[in-house]
């Protein structure tokens, strides 16, 4: 009997609650949210990509350390200062401009902003398609340089900030005002996100790549280092030939029809709809198991 009260007395001491205080969840809270803003912040910059290979490299770090590779191990001990620091360095100018961002706007516009990105990251329509090939096989015609980014699932607000903040509703007419020679506009990107111009003048990244026809200018090689560091699709449009081209991927595809280039952009649609097809069906599968675990 004696045993059997001990032996209660000590599960009832283990399996007493803790007491949590309110500066505790305020704690959690603040915790969450902060982890929170810098997923987003590394969500809507170029830094996703490097992280998405640290990741990949921590995942084989951990691998090492499971499988007791000691030489590794010590190495990246030795190596995780340095480490630190190289990332600082990588993410300065990140971390510049989150933290300017920071002191300009606060902390509640902040708590607010997630609807707008939603809204504002939509895709283009049909009809938005047919403006943006109208346009460029417009400028073709009279030889009329023209350089456009449609952003994609990885956001250019980078970009954006290099240029001059447009926002205007993209039409055959706008864009052709905006590439017009000799205007203060048409030197530069323009970048279009959903079915707005967001912005004009922009300054893009220029490929490295060696493999690049010589006979390509400036304009092809910016269009080509955008593609190569984010998903976005861009159309060129050379003010040497009036040729039309689209790089995606980092990949460049050169003077292309009209209705090719009609049946790229309606490409991305497609590709859209069915990526949101699949997220629905995998939503409806999840619940439908949740549903039959509660039975």
């Amino acid at each position: 009997m004696e045993a059997l009260n001990e032996f209660f007395e000590k599960y009832l001491q283990i399996s007493r609650m803790p007491s949590i205080r309110v500066t505790d969840v305020l704690e959690v809270l603040i915790l969450a949210f902060l982890l929170y803003r810098i997923l987003r912040w590394i969500k809507e910059t170029k830094a996703w990509v490097p992280v998405r290979g640290i990741v990949v490299l921590a995942f084989f770090i951990l691998l090492a350390e499971l499988m007791e590779m000691h030489t590794i191990t010590w190495l990246v001990g030795q190596l995780a200062q340095v480490g630190l620091i190289g990332l600082v360095i990588i993410f300065q100018p990140e971390l510049r401009r989150s933290l300017e961002e920071l002191g300009r706007r606060g902390i509640i516009p902040i708590l607010g902003s997630d609807t707008k990105n939603r809204r504002s990251g939509d895709r283009f329509t049909e009809k938005t398609a047919g403006e943006l090939v109208k346009a460029c096989f417009e400028m073709g015609k009279v030889k009329t340089g023209a350089l456009i980014v449609i952003e994609q699932d990885t956001p250019l607000k980078e970009y954006e900030r290099t240029g001059i903040r447009v926002d205007g509703l993209v039409t055959s007419q706008l864009l052709l005002n905006i590439f017009e020679k000799n205007t203060p506009l048409h030197d530069g990107a323009v970048i279009v996100r959903g079915n707005r111009i967001t912005a004009a003048t922009c300054y893009l990244p220029l490929s490295d790549n060696q493999d690049i026809s010589k006979e390509l200018g400036t304009r092809h090689r910016a269009g080509l280092g955008i593609s190569e560091a984010t998903d976005s699709v861009t159309l060129i449009v050379s003010e040497e030939t009036g040729a039309v081209s689209l790089t995606q991927r980092g990949s460049l595809l050169r003077n292309i029809t009209s209705e090719e280039l009609k049946a790229e952009l309606l490409k991305l649609k497609e590709e859209e709809k069915e990526n949101r097809g699949l997220g629905h069906k995998l939503l409806k599968g999840l619940q439908r198991n949740e549903g039959k675990a509660d039975e």
